[in-house]
């Protein structure tokens, strides 16, 4: 895992929030070099997951109507919610729910590559750390893919990583938002 070292993760880029009432979403953009089949294994296979995503599926999401156990890495205290997947249409999009929040993914060719677009609610306190939070699960999914794994990096082990720090106030900076454990990102150069 020598890798693991040398990861650094790229400037906060490709989110964006939309707000509507109390509900928020947000959503993000990455192009993946990778073709949309690859990456849609990536998305429903559980041994995939596992090494990547912030939760381990009992069962693949690749399947409407399929009834899964999604259980969240890292939590404190195991959290584990059962969803039904309401769209499988391979490898274009997915959809369910993860902890009660919609999870919406769409997967576009892009050249020999996909530009992949999550969208899903998510408290309003935790954009910023979500955003960042995903940032890092796709950069592990990005090397995942290409045949240079580093690990998985969430919850609270994610929140250690110097990278994630910056990504979560740089994440704040660009939607206007305050981070739960510090002052406004407004107006900050850094």
């Amino acid at each position: 895992m020598g890798d693991r070292e040398q990861y650094t993760p790229g400037p906060a880029s490709g989110a964006q929030i939309r707000k509507d009432g109390e509900k928020w979403t947000l959503i993000l953009v990455r192009e993946l070099r990778h073709e949309p089949e690859k990456v849609w294994q990536a998305l429903t296979d559980p041994a995939h997951l596992r090494e990547w995503a912030p939760f381990d599926a009992d069962a693949s999401l690749g399947t409407v109507g399929a009834t899964v156990k999604l259980t969240t890495v890292g939590a404190p205290t195991p959290r584990v919610s059962e969803t039904t997947v309401t769209r499988a249409d391979a490898p274009n999009a997915l959809e369910y729910k993860w902890g009660g929040f919609d999870m919406r993914w769409q997967l576009e060719p892009l050249g020999s590559g996909t530009r992949l677009t999550l969208w899903t609610n998510i408290g309003h306190r935790f954009i910023a750390m979500g955003a960042a939070g995903w940032h890092i699960c796709f950069d592990v999914l990005d090397r995942l893919l290409s045949g240079t794994p580093i690990g998985r990096m969430v919850g609270p082990e994610a929140m250690k990583f110097g990278g994630w720090q910056q990504l979560n106030a740089e994440y704040a900076k660009q939607f206007g938002i305050e981070t739960p454990d510090g002052p406004s990102q407004k107006g900050r150069t850094n």
